[in-house]
Parts: structure tokens; C-alpha cells; sequence
């Protein structure tokens, strides 16, 4: 029998207590923000935050937990804003979901510096035995998509250079469970004809770096025929994260029965950017729907999540997504 698993890509929304107080902090240390030393007075407070994250994902009985992701202020593309190399440049808008952040402009040498290791060890330290880690990075191409390359003067090498980059994050990090490598980019600016083998050499390269079961989550659409089937072939994933919330899921569908699927699969069944919240039967019935399209003895594990990040949503939105999630996996018992 498949095994359900209920997660989430993490990227929270911000408690709102610590939207003002963070707001009030960091007005104070900008200097300091854009190098990723925020000061003691802001560490505490995403220490805070971050507790509260675990907190809810355990009390709606999530089967993977996150560290949330709260310092992640330039969702995606964070780990290169807050590198010593990476110039952040001024305010882009990602994708078309009007939200703006910074644009990294890599001007030396990407080399690991250990800073979502450090938030996913505090992460390992609040949630003790309580339930398996799950780390969050975005996936190389993606990265790579958000970033201005300034420093390696080819888009091949510039690629393969973020891939080995999180892989050196990736080798870093404390036992975990999953990563989810999030590449809303293969859908929203995917790779020319000719370069999906790139790509998915470049996710390959961090899949590698960890012996976790690797999920390589897209989202805001259905997966161009010929990059689904290179992703399924040549990506190294266990699982392939498909949206089934956004686009047009028969789109999705159809990749599945025609080219197959990865060992395990991960569903957007939750909209991440709509406060409407599903509840647990609807959630069932999306996931339902799918399993009756395709062949689903042939999945090790089904992860049931949001499509995108919940950091759009206003927190108790979200709060009530993860509890759908996991509801959902109950009622398909």
C-alpha cells in the first residue's frame, strides 16, 4: 500500500507578533541583514518564530516538519542574498505573484557557507524526537533562474556552480527526513529545447549530496512534456512534485500515464496563495481524483501538500492548511 505523507514546501508567513517586532529590529541593523548577521535581539526573535512553526505543524499532526523558513525574506532566492559573494540589488518582482524581493547578483566564487545548516540544526534542537526533519532549498535551476551572474560568464557554468553550491549546504545539514527542492521555474521560465539535460544535471548534482528521499517540487502549472519525462529519467529524485491546484491538471495527468513517473510523488493539493482553506474531505477527493487517473500501486509514497510556499497567506490561513493536510491523509486511510 502507498504511504501517504502529509507536508508542506515550507516558507511560513510570519507570526504576526514578530512581522512588527522584526519590522522594528531590523530597521535599526540593515548593514547587518544583507550579510545574514542579524545581531542577538533578532536571532531570539526568529529562534521564536521558528519554535512556533514546529509548534503548529506538530498540533495539526503533519507526518514531516519544516523550520519555516521565517528569515527567508527573499523566499527562494535567500540563500544567495545573505552570501558574502552575492551583491543584493534592487527590489524584482519573482513570477507573477506580486510579491517583490531582492535581486542576487553573484559577483565571486559560490562556495558553501552554511546558513540554512545552522537554521535546520536550531530547527533539530526544538522538534528532539518528536517527528522527522524535513529540509527546504531551492532547486538549482530555479536559483539560478532568480540570480544575475556576474562573476562565471556562462549560463552552463553559472548552473552547474549554484547546483554544487546547495550541494555544499546540503552536505552540511543535520540528519534529515526529506529535502524539498523547489523549482517553480522549470514551469514559469523552463530550460530552451536542448537544455533540459542541464537542468537536470544541475538537480542531480544536489539530489546526490544527501541520502534523505529527495522531492523536486513544481508548482504554478503542468511540466512541459519532454522536461517531465527528462526530470523523471535523469533528475535523481524520488519524487516529483506536481501541482494539482494550478494549470491545467489533466496536462499533469497526462505526463504520468504517457512517460511514467518518479518512484514516489508529491501532490499540490492545498492552493498556497488562496486564503479559501480546503477542507480535509475536498483534500481527499484531489488526491483521489489523481490515484484514479494513474496507476498508483506503483508509488512507494504520495506527499500530500500545498502547491506552492504558504508564506502568501495570512497566518491563520495557513495554520488551517496544515491541519487539511494532515486531515486528509486520516480520511484516505
Amino acid at each position: 500500500m502507498t504511504e501517504r505523507v502529509a507536508t508542506t514546501p515550507g516558507l511560513y508567513p510570519l507570526p504576526d507578533w514578530a512581522k512588527e517586532t522584526l519590522s522594528e529590529l531590523k530597521g535599526h541593523q540593515k548593514g547587518d541583514l544583507l550579510s545574514g548577521d542579524e545581531g542577538s535581539e533578532i536571532e531570539a526573535a526568529y529562534d521564536e518564530v521558528r519554535g512556533e512553526y514546529v509548534d503548529d505543524q506538530l498540533a495539526a499532526g503533519l507526518d514531516r516538519v519544516v523550520e519555516g523558513q521565517g528569515r527567508w525574506d527573499d523566499m527562494i532566492a535567500h540563500p544567495l542574498t545573505v552570501h558574502d559573494n552575492v551583491d543584493t540589488g534592487g527590489i524584482v518582482r519573482y513570477y507573477d505573484n506580486n510579491n517583490f524581493y531582492r535581486d542576487p547578483q553573484v559577483t565571486g566564487e559560490l562556495t558553501a557557507d552554511g546558513d540554512v545548516a545552522a537554521e535546520l540544526e536550531a530547527a533539530a534542537d526544538v522538534l528532539a524526537d518528536d517527528a522527522p526533519l524535513q529540509a527546504t532549498l531551492p532547486g538549482p535551476y530555479s536559483l539560478a533562474d532568480l540570480a544575475t551572474d556576474e562573476h562565471y560568464g556562462d549560463d552552463a557554468d553559472f548552473q552547474a556552480a549554484v547546483a554544487e553550491f546547495l550541494a555544499g549546504e546540503v552536505e552540511a545539514f543535520p540528519d534529515h527526513e526529506t529535502l524539498f527542492l523547489l523549482e517553480p521555474s522549470l514551469i514559469e521560465n523552463p530550460p530552451a529545447d536542448g537544455e533540459e539535460t542541464a537542468a537536470t544535471a544541475a538537480i542531480r548534482t544536489v539530489a546526490d549530496a544527501t541520502d534523505a528521499d529527495v522531492v523536486v517540487h513544481t508548482y504554478w502549472g503542468a511540466l512541459d512534456e519532454k522536461l517531465y519525462a527528462h526530470l523523471v529519467d535523469e533528475a535523481g529524485a524520488d519524487a516529483l512534485g506536481l501541482d494539482l491546484v494550478a494549470g491545467d491538471r489533466d496536462d499533469t495527468v497526462y505526463n504520468v500515464q504517457e512517460y511514467g513517473a518518479t518512484d514516489s510523488l508529491a501532490l499540490g493539493v492545498v492552493d498556497g496563495q488562496n486564503t479559501l482553506v480546503e477542507d480535509a474531505e475536498t483534500t481527499a477527493e484531489r488526491v483521489e481524483w489523481f490515484e484514479s487517473q494513474v496507476p498508483v500501486e506503483a508509488f512507494d509514497a504520495t506527499y500530500l501538500t500545498s502547491n506552492t510556499e504558504l508564506f502568501y497567506l495570512p497566518e491563520n490561513k495557513s495554520k488551517a492548511k496544515l491541519a487539511a493536510l494532515a486531515a486528509a491523509t486520516e480520511v484516505l486511510e
